[in-house]
Parts: structure tokens; sequence; C-alpha cells
């Protein structure tokens, strides 16, 4: 069981990343279509060190939902329930371990995406795959970006979703919303750096930042 012996809320603000936010067209349906149709030469961030510290990795994907609304496209989020073992409370994407049954790690974020939210994947329409994302809890993580076409109906497992609740794409591809904070951890090879997007009551950091800020760079290069 993977507990946060901190309150990362409560940590200084290191440094705020501070990049331009991406320009109004590059937040657009057809520019993303055609981002991932040609992705460009790039470079995710540099992973902290303290994180891949395991032998082996779990599969598991999550989903990056684009949800197309008509004041702009929004990213749909998840709070994660208090009582699970891995990343309790969190704000999280859906998603989770791969199965026997999942051909790939597009249709364990499908699959995984209906079981926790009840998103068909007749509303999703996949763009692609970032690269894997190494987690400190032992998942190398596939995130699956797609674009999510309302109208959908959601219900959330009660086992594994608190809520779920969607952000502005623009408020998330702004370098100036991106928070860096730092903590010393002994037991996990030192200290342990990471980002920070606070929206509203919603403190978005960790993996799910991390992430973010893999998506911010490729739509950016």
């Amino acid at each position: 069981m993977v507990k946060v012996p901190f309150d990362p809320q409560q940590l200084p603000v290191d440094a705020i990343a501070g990049e331009s936010p991406l320009a109004s067209e590059r937040l657009e349906v057809e520019w993303l279509r055609s981002r991932f149709a040609n992705p460009p030469a790039w470079e995710p961030e540099a992973r902290d060190h303290a994180v891949a510290y395991r032998a082996t990795m779990t599969p598991a994907a999550v989903l990056i939902p684009l949800v197309r609304r008509p004041e702009g496209l929004t990213m749909l989020l998840t709070r994660r329930t208090a009582h699970l073992t891995d990343h309790a409370g969190q704000i999280s994407f859906p998603g989770g371990r791969a199965e026997q049954v999942d051909a790939s790690p597009v249709e364990t974020a499908l699959r995984e995406t209906e079981e926790e939210i009840g998103l068909g994947r007749e509303h999703v329409e996949v763009l692609g795959v970032l690269p894997d994302y190494l987690v400190i809890s032992g998942y190398r993580v596939s995130p699956v970006v797609g674009l999510v076409t309302p109208p959908f109906e959601l219900m959330a497992d009660p086992n594994e979703v608190a809520e779920i609740f969607e952000v502005p794409l623009a408020f998330l591809m702004n370098g100036m919303n991106h928070q860096r904070l730092s903590v010393e951890q002994p037991e996990s090879a030192g200290r342990r750096s990471f980002y920070a997007m606070p929206y509203e009551n919603f403190y978005i950091w960790g993996a799910t930042a991390g992430m973010l800020r893999n998506l911010f760079h490729f739509l950016r290069a």
C-alpha cells in the first residue's frame, strides 16, 4: 500500500514553470487531430530519479479525455475515493491496470474508463498515446488521449471514484499554472520533485500533473 507521508498542499512552491500558454488554435479539435497524426520531434520531461526505483513495473493505462464543449475543450478528471490502496483521494484520469483480456493500452484505457465512470467507448475518438509514465506506486502508465463528444451520461463507480469534474484545457496548457514543488523522502532515494496545477478546489498534482506536462510539451513542440 502506497501512502503519501506528506500533504502536498502544505509545501512551499519552489518555482513556477512559466511557459507561455498554448496558442488558441492549438486547442482546436482539427489542430489536435493533425498533431497526433503527424507528431513532431519532442522529448518528454525528465523524470525524477526517485520515482523509477522499482525493478518491475505493473502495466496500466489511463484515458486523457478532452471533452468537446461549446466554450472550448475541457479535461475530464476524477477524484479517487479515500479508501483506495494507491493514491487515495487524489485527482486522476480514469484508468487502471492492464488485464489479460486487453489487446493494447488503448483497450485498457477504454475498458477501465467505462468501468470507473460509465463513459462508453462510442463517445471516445482516440487521438494517440503519449510516452509511458512511471508512477511511484509501481505502475508503468500509458496515457491515451481521446476526444469525447457529448451528449453522454456518466456513472461513477462508488468504490473507486468520489467525484467527476472538468477543467478548461486552456488552464492546464498554460505554464504559468504549473507549480514545481519538492519534498525530502529518504526512503525513496532522497528528494522528490513534482508538479501541481491547483484549480478552484481541486489540487491536481503528482503523476496526473506530470502526464499533463508531457501533453503540454507535445502540443507546444
